[in-house]
């Protein structure tokens, strides 16, 4: 596809006499004949508006031969004994008349964004005395990014003083005692085993035997094809619905642009509906084999409970035979006293004996608590 070039000449302003919109082809102003400047404004032009949809400048090309020598004679360079810019192909300051040196800056050619890609904004220097204020928003920033204000506030915490006013202990041992029973099982998950009887309450294998009244019931469902249907749904697909043009920029560093439009394939949103034939499936019981079977297990026979405030906690006794064992349970609390906009109270449940005994009432402690109202921490004082 052909392609189609211009040359945009941009514009800059004085920063000496404030005259806008000088054409970039003037090195000089026009108006207090001051040099353009590497320095400041003076070395940003302005190229205009572009198409939205195109990319294609809104102002019209350059089109006589001198103005598009000028464009066409490389990057501007400014002189460093002056300062003032010269075209790219010149050897001496239009100005000074001093030579070009290796330490003249020179302008940067540079491809310029499309209108769907806009530059990045230029960070504004900090104001003097704002540090404080940057860092306690970049503290507020990070910790409220991802919850929001409120959820900052919820997780903040503050420390209180308290008091351990009582302690609790609660204990209970189970008496359980290996016993034959009944159960039923799926015949292919059945396996005889002879069954052996526990040693000190330990080592015991409940075993399968005597398998026996075997009925038919369902275990469960399974899908089976049922045959084929034919199914169509509606999709959307791109398709090439004719050209449309499309431009590009080239900032040339000399106050000119070089625009080059083609005329690009354009794609459009088309529905269709899309039919295939798929497989039909229908739902079936499975049945399988249930059968009863002889094994043991163990099951509680007796429980004695102990328990017990502010003293050492100890177990409940109980007898134990040849095909018994004992399972023990525990639960202990430690109740806190703290004052948060009034006296409140707070319990706290050990998960060992260990744990429990590091705490007695009268002891001081101090507690972790967000501005909901939750303890996230106790530790004694």
């Amino acid at each position: 596809m052909a392609k189609r070039t211009r040359i945009i000449e941009g514009t800059w302003n004085c920063t000496s006499c404030d005259t806008k919109g000088i054409p970039a082809r003037h090195k000089l102003c026009p108006n207090c004949n001051n040099p353009r400047e590497v320095t400041g404004k003076e070395s940003e032009f302005d190229f205009g508006g572009v198409d939205a949809k195109s990319g294609k400048s809104l102002r019209e090309g350059v089109a006589d031969d001198e103005t598009l020598e000028l464009a066409a004679a490389g990057e501007d360079w400014f002189c460093a004994y002056c300062g003032a810019a010269n075209r790219g192909d010149a050897s001496h300051c239009k100005q000074c008349s001093a030579e070009r040196t290796a330490d003249a800056k020179a302008a940067v050619s540079r491809e310029l964004p499309s209108p769907e890609a806009p530059p990045q904004p230029v960070a504004q220097p900090k104001k003097p005395g704002g540090t404080k204020r940057w860092l306690v928003l970049g503290v507020l920033f990070s910790c409220c990014f991802g919850g929001g204000l409120f959820r900052c506030w919820a997780s903040s915490t503050h420390e209180y003083p308290g008091e351990v006013t009582g302690t609790a202990w609660k204990r209970a041992v189970v008496q359980e005692r290996y016993l034959p029973v009944e159960k039923t099982g799926w015949r292919d998950e059945l396996h005889g085993t002879a069954p052996r009887m526990p040693v000190n309450g330990a080592g015991e294998v409940a075993g399968v035997a005597n398998i026996r009244g075997c009925v038919s019931r369902q275990r469960g469902t399974r899908r089976v094809a049922d045959g084929t249907e034919r199914v169509c749904r509606n999709k959307t697909r791109k398709v090439a619905c004719g050209t449309e043009e499309k431009c590009r920029r080239r900032d040339k560093g000399n106050g000119f642009v070089e625009e080059v439009c083609e005329d690009v394939t354009k794609y459009c949103s088309e529905s269709y509906e899309d039919c295939k034939t798929e497989t039909r499936y229908r739902t079936e019981p499975v049945y399988a084999q249930q059968c009863t079977y002889d094994t043991y297990e163990w099951a509680p026979q007796d429980r004695r409970e102990a328990s017990g405030t502010d003293d050492r906690p100890r177990w409940p006794t109980l007898p134990v035979g040849g095909l018994d064992r004992l399972r023990r349970e525990e639960q202990y609390s430690v109740n806190i006293r703290y004052e948060d906009d009034g006296v409140k109270e707070h319990v706290l449940e050990p998960k060992r004996e260990q744990e429990f005994l590091a705490w007695k009432k009268g002891q001081g402690v101090n507690l972790t608590v967000t501005n909901l109202g939750k303890v996230e921490q106790v530790v004694p004082r």
